[in-house]
């Protein structure tokens, strides 16, 4: 084996070893850190009681009324229906707005209006409108996750290179053709980019929402461990959160990587 195969080896090892032992560091810290007493466990429970509380809630519906995978399904719904409405209206809009004048100048004034606002600011207006159902928690998803396939959308729309669009010209192709066979397939590198982008937004707002006001999710099980002075439940809300948004971004991922492979042959 070569110089650089063994250095390439090396590399990969470190790869591997190296969010091993930092995760390893860290949880040994936070452990002793509550065992010692530096802080309080009425403030912050250690690992160890996570990890128990972890495996009770997976048979028991005690102390806030569900089950750790209910809560998880519960979370998991609201995320994906609020995420895949706003693919299906940010991302058309967006290359709408990045090629037609007319799209742009009707929705562009309207989503620089809305824009700016925090999504969480929409929750007393919803629970006005929806309540604290499906409804209204889809819809505070879906305002957060708008936002990103817009942006993304039309941006890869203007990145289009202008010299692939002056030989559409050349060929006698109408807007809508040049749209449709050059524009969308030029944009699909910053669509993609997108479904990670508005996926963590949707999640992060999911779980704001379900903060303020919610009767089941990961959310709500935080806030009712909050109520209960219960810290070992909303670390493991957090933990779950955490670990259920890394996982379902993996999944994405590799679906994105799938689908332009196979677009590039």
């Amino acid at each position: 084996m070569s110089h650089y195969q063994h250095v390439k080896v090396h590399r990969q090892r470190a790869l591997v070893v190296l969010p091993i032992v930092s995760l390893s560091l860290f949880f040994l810290s936070w452990e002793l850190v509550v065992d010692f007493g530096l802080v309080p466990q009425t403030l912050l429970a250690p690992p160890s009681a996570v990890v128990k509380m972890f495996f009770a809630k997976l048979t028991s519906t005690a102390p806030d009324g569900l089950l750790l995978q209910e809560h998880a399904w519960i979370s998991i719904k609201e995320a994906f229906l609020g995420y895949f409405l706003a693919l299906l209206v940010g991302i058309p809009l967006g290359l709408a707005m990045g090629w037609f004048r007319l799209a742009e100048g009707l929705a562009r004034p309207i989503f620089e209006f809305i824009r700016p606002i925090p999504p969480i600011a929409w929750i007393p207006l919803t629970i006005y409108w929806f309540g604290i159902g499906l409804t209204g928690k889809v819809f505070i998803i879906w305002i957060g996750g708008i936002v990103p396939c817009v942006i993304n959308a039309y941006a890869g729309v203007r990145m289009t290179n202008p010299v692939f669009l002056q030989m559409a010209r050349l060929y006698g192709a109408t807007s809508w053709q040049m749209f449709r066979t050059v524009c969308i397939p030029s944009a699909l590198p910053m669509v993609f980019g997108a479904l990670q982008i508005a996926l963590a937004w949707c999640w992060m707002n999911l779980v704001g929402a379900e903060l303020l006001a919610a009767n089941g999710g990961l959310g709500f099980l935080i806030q009712s461990g909050r109520k209960l002075g219960r810290p070992d439940l909303v670390v493991l809300g957090m933990v779950t959160v955490a670990l259920t948004g890394v996982i379902i971004g993996l999944a994405i991922d590799r679906i994105e990587k799938k689908l332009l492979a196979g677009m590039r042959r």
